[in-house]
C-alpha cells in the first residue's frame, strides 16, 4: 500500500444514518464490544488484503459502518468529532475473511463404516464461530438443509442472530452415493435444470455440482445457473477439471486431489473409486508434468477459479493437525462429537504406514502454488465436514496457516482469503480490502500475522459494518454446542 499526497485518503460524503449504537438490535448487544458511530484505530499495522506489504503505524477511521480514511498515525489531522480512539499499538488490522467453502452443518457423532453419514444443521454454533474467527462473509459450499440456510441468512441480515454475511449455495446438484441419504439422486439433465430453477427462485445465489453427476447433467446445471446470472462450482469426480472448464463451470473445489482426469482407469462420465485414483496420483502423478500444467492453463484461460480447502485435507494426513493445537476445537464440540473426531483420527493414524495422503497433501500444495503462478484465482475455505474436527471459523484460520505452509507468504495467504474471494463474488467494490468507502468489515488481531501467521487466531475484535463483536463472548455462547446445534 502506498500513501497518496496528502497522507490521508478520504471520501468526501456519506449518506447520513443513525449512530451505530442506535441500530444494534437487542439480541446482538450481549456480543458487542464497540458500537461508536465513529471509531479510530490508531497506531495500527494495516495488511490491506491486496497483497501489498504491511503498513506500520497507521490510522484507520471508521464512520457509520464504512472506512472513511487510512493514513499515517503521525499525521497532524484531527480526529472526527466525537470519535472513539483505540490505541492499537502492536496490533494488526486485516480485512474480514471471505470464506468460500463453508457449511452450516457438521457431521453428527455416532457414525462409522456400517452407518449412514448424517449431517446436522449447526444453526446456533456455526454462524457465531465463523464471525468470532473473523469470517465476516461466507459462501456455503453446498447445503444439506437449504431452507434452514436461507432462514439463517435472513435472521442474520435482520439482526436477530450474530453471524457473517452469507451467500447461500443451493442443495448439491449430484450425489456421493445412495448411502448419503440427505442428497438428491439426479435422474437426468432435465432434473438437474429443474433443481437449479427451483432453488434460484427460493433465493439460492450459487450452486454446487457434486461427485456423481453425468457430463450431460453438469452441462444442464451450468447452463441453467448462468441463465439466472448465477455461478456454479463443483466438487467433481465423474467429470474431470478440463472437461468442466470447457463446459463453462465457474469454480472448482478442493483442487488436484479430487480431479480424476489423469487416472488410468477413468471411464467417461463415471466416478472411479477414490482410493484407486488417489493411490495412483500419490505414486506417479507429477504436478510439473506437461499434462497437469496444461490442465492448469486451461483453467486459467477459461477463468475458472479454484477454492483451496487444505484444512479438510489435513485431517486425512495421519496425526495432523497436532492435538496440542485443538484446545478451542475441543471446547466448542459436544463431548460425543469430540470423541467421534478422536475415533476418526485414530482410524487415519492406524493406516499411517500405507497412507497416500502425506504425498497427496504435498502435491495439492504444489498444484495451488502453480495455479496462482499461472495467473489463476485461488480462494480459500475450510469445508467443515469429513469425520469432524474442522470447525466453522477455526478451520478458516487453520486454512491460512496451511497456505503459508504451502509456500505462500502470510500477506499472500490473506490476499487469497479476502480480496480474491470478494472479486469472485463480484463484491470487491465493497469487501475484501481495506480502502476508503468500503464496508468496515475488519479483524483486529493481537500480534503480527505477516511475521507469524499463527497470530491469525489471536482475534481481539471483529468489525462487521463498523460494529465491533467480542470473539470470546461469541465463542463462549456456543461452547460445547457444535455437533448438536
Amino acid at each position: 500500500m502506498r500513501w497518496r499526497d496528502p497522507l490521508i485518503w478520504s471520501i468526501a460524503t456519506f449518506t447520513t444514518i443513525l449512530p451505530a449504537s442506535a441500530q444494534i438490535p437487542e439480541r446482538l448487544r450481549p456480543f458487542i464490544k464497540e458500537d461508536a458511530r465513529s471509531l479510530v484505530l490508531n497506531h495500527v499495522r494495516v495488511i490491506d488484503g491486496t497483497g501489498s506489504a504491511p503498513v506500520e503505524d497507521a490510522r484507520v477511521v471508521i464512520t457509520d459502518g464504512r472506512i472513511v480514511s487510512i493514513g499515517s498515525a503521525a499525521a497532524a489531522s484531527a480526529f472526527p468529532a466525537g470519535a472513539k480512539v483505540l490505541d492499537a499499538t502492536g496490533k494488526t488490522v486485516i480485512p474480514g475473511l471471505v470464506g468460500m467453502h463453508e457449511h452450516l452443518f457438521y457431521p453428527l457423532p455416532g457414525g462409522g463404516p456400517d452407518r449412514l453419514a448424517l449431517y446436522g444443521e449447526m444453526a446456533d454454533s456455526a454462524p457465531r464461530l465463523y464471525l468470532a474467527a473473523g469470517v465476516t462473509s461466507a459462501r456455503t459450499g453446498g447445503s444439506m438443509e437449504p431452507y434452514a440456510d436461507l432462514s439463517l441468512k435472513k435472521l442474520i441480515d435482520s439482526g436477530q442472530i450474530p453471524g457473517p454475511k452469507l451467500h447461500i449455495t443451493g442443495p448439491y446438484i449430484g450425489s456421493l452415493s445412495p448411502t448419503l441419504a440427505q442428497m438428491h439422486i439426479l435422474t437426468g439433465p432435465d432434473d438437474a435444470a429443474r433443481l437449479v430453477d427451483y432453488w434460484a427462485a427460493e433465493g439460492a445465489t450459487s450452486f454446487k455440482a457434486y461427485m456423481v453427476i453425468t457430463p450431460e447433467e453438469l452441462k444442464a446445471a451450468i447452463d441453467r445457473a448462468h441463465a439466472h446470472n448465477l455461478k456454479i462450482t463443483g466438487h467433481l469426480c465423474s467429470v474431470g477439471f478440463t472437461e468442466a472448464a470447457e463446459m463453462g463451470i465457474d469454480n472448482l473445489e478442493h483442487g488436484l486431489i479430487v480431479d480424476t482426469e489423469f487416472f488410468s482407469g477413468k471411464k467417461p462420465g463415471l466416478c472411479p473409486a477414490q482410493a484407486a485414483n488417489q493411490a495412483e496420483m500419490a505414486k506417479s502423478l507429477d504436478v510439473e508434468s506437461a499434462k497437469v500444467q496444461k490442465m492448469i492453463h486451461d483453467l486459467v484461460s477459461h477463468h475458472v477459479a479454484v477454492t483451496s480447502t487444505l484444512a479438510i485435507f489435513e485431517t486425512s494426513v495421519p496425526n495432523r493437525p497436532p492435538l496440542s493445537t485443538l484446545a478451542r476445537t475441543r471446547m466448542a464440540l459436544t463431548g460425543k462429537a469430540w470423541a467421534s473426531y478422536l475415533e476418526g483420527r485414530a482410524r487415519v493414524a492406524e493406516r499411517a504406514a500405507t497412507s497416500d495422503f502425506s504425498a497427496l497433501f504435498r502435491k495439492e500444495m504444489q498444484f495451488e502454488r502453480d495455479f496462482v503462478k499461472a495467473g489463476g484465482l485461488l480462494m480459500a475455505g475450510c469445508d467443515p465436514t469429513g469425520y469432524g474436527g474442522v470447525l466453522a471459523g477455526f478451520g478458516d484460520q487453520r486454512e491460512l496457516e496451511l497456505l503459508v505452509e504451502a509456500g505462500f507468504t502470510p500477506v499472500e495467504a490473506i490476499h487469497i482469503a479476502t480480496e480474491n474471494a470478494a472479486k469472485f463474488l463480484g463484491e470487491d467494490g465493497l469487501l475484501g480490502t481495506i480502502a476508503p468507502g468500503k464496508a468496515a468489515d475488519l479483524v483486529l488481531l493481537s500480534g503480527n500475522p505477516a511475521a507469524n501467521i499463527h497470530d491469525i487466531s489471536r482475534v481481539e475484535t471483529v468489525f462487521k459494518d463498523g460494529v465491533g463483536y467480542d470473539p470470546e463472548k461469541l465463542i463462549d455462547s456456543v461452547k460445547g454446542a457444535m455437533g448438536l446445534r
